[in-house]
């Protein structure tokens, strides 16, 4: 098939009145005036080609959840997602107890093998146990453990060696020391933490290259103790944001993309099982969250995910001043270079899945293609 007439969003951030021309799972070729051969030709009439949105940080949606270590569950996930424009997830663990996290990994391994349809879950984003106790969140803190790598080598064995990413807190026991293994075999993400600026200076020097939910679970900003969120500012890694419009204000997310640029920042939804489904109380890691007006929290009040997905974030953040380029490379390229599966998706480029968008100008998806097939 030949993309015509269309404005094309490119790996580098700006728009192109270029072709885009598939064969098969692939897109075969980009260029200006592509002839069109024997290949069916889809006229876009001036609409915008994005690729797929890549969501690197989902616990579930849909009504079913990562951890609930069913086939069918994953299923539900993947066909949820791709709905929303997202083609390509990463399922994201929360802290449970090691031998129920077995269960859930092996289910993942197993489900990766056989999947044939629904959004691509391309690997897993492994959130706790090593996580802070101070600032664990919606985490179980009974089940939080000190950094085991041998524990982290097992269940990616099980998920059959998809662990993409893993979220430590690098101030707990032998968390230095898990950093610089772990970073590896897989993207290492500074989670959950207590440790303050020099702490996470030392974890991106050891091997980090990312932060997971900034400013959500981690040590603030202040002129005086520039904290978990200086060192961000501060490095040239990659910061995940949660733009829900509940788990940063607005004028903070607009601050946040000038001082990051366009490179730095992954929009991820965070998203827990309600995301899609209607208020009410539901489940997440063996703990009730109680889900109103769009936002999900436990008993305390604790915030305990959202229920967007990443096509709603790329809308919500334009919508509070950011722009459209900025937000769509946050929701494509820039998750799929934090989590090293930019050799396949996340741009329009020859080589990679035809994992294609067609939108109007305010992001509305009109057309979903997966892998080169119509959805």
């Amino acid at each position: 098939m030949l993309f015509k007439n269309g404005l094309v969003f490119t790996e580098n951030g700006v728009f192109q009145k270029l072709d885009v021309r598939v064969k098969g799972e692939k897109i075969a070729e980009v260029g200006r005036n592509l002839e069109a051969g024997t290949d069916e030709v889809k006229d876009l009439n001036g609409k915008w080609l994005l690729p797929g949105f890549v969501d690197i940080h989902s616990h579930g949606c849909g009504g079913a959840d990562f951890c609930d270590g069913t086939p069918e569950a994953l299923q539900t996930m993947a066909d949820t997602y791709l709905k929303a424009g997202v083609t390509t997830t990463l399922g994201t663990s929360t802290t449970l107890q090691p031998d129920t996290l077995r269960k859930v990994f092996r289910n993942y391994g197993e489900f990766s093998k056989k999947q044939d349809h629904g959004a691509r879950m391309i690997g897993v984003n492994m959130e706790g146990p090593f996580l802070s106790m101070k600032k664990r969140g919606a985490h179980i803190p009974e089940y939080l453990l000190p950094a085991d790598f041998d524990l982290f080598c097992e269940l990616n064995e099980l998920s059959g060696g998809r662990i993409r990413q893993v979220d430590l807190a690098p101030e707990i026991e032998n968390g230095m020391d898990f950093i610089a293994k772990a970073s590896k075999i897989c993207t290492v993400c500074v989670a959950h933490t207590a440790g303050g600026y020099e702490q996470t200076l030392a974890a991106y020097e050891a091997g980090a290259t990312s932060n997971t939910h900034m400013y959500n679970a981690m040590v603030g900003l202040s002129h005086r103790e520039p904290g978990t969120v200086g060192a961000i500012f501060d490095s040239n890694t990659f910061a995940e944001l949660i733009c829900d419009g509940f788990h940063i204000h607005p004028a903070v997310i607009r601050a946040t993309f000038k001082q990051l640029g366009n490179d730095r920042i992954c929009l991820i939804s965070d998203s827990m099982r309600a995301a899609g489904c209607p208020n009410g109380v539901y489940d997440l890691g063996e703990q009730d969250v109680f889900v109103k007006d769009g936002k999900a929290v436990l008993a305390d009040g604790t915030i305990a995910g959202s229920i967007i997905n990443v096509h709603t974030a790329v809308q919500r953040v334009i919508s509070f001043g950011v722009p459209v380029e900025s937000a769509l490379k946050a929701a494509t390229i820039n998750p799929a270079r934090a989590a090293k599966i930019d050799d396949v998706v996340g741009s329009i480029t020859p080589g990679k899945y035809a994992d294609l968008l067609i939108t109007d100008n305010l992001v509305n998806v009109e057309e979903i293609y997966l892998a080169g097939v119509r959805q």
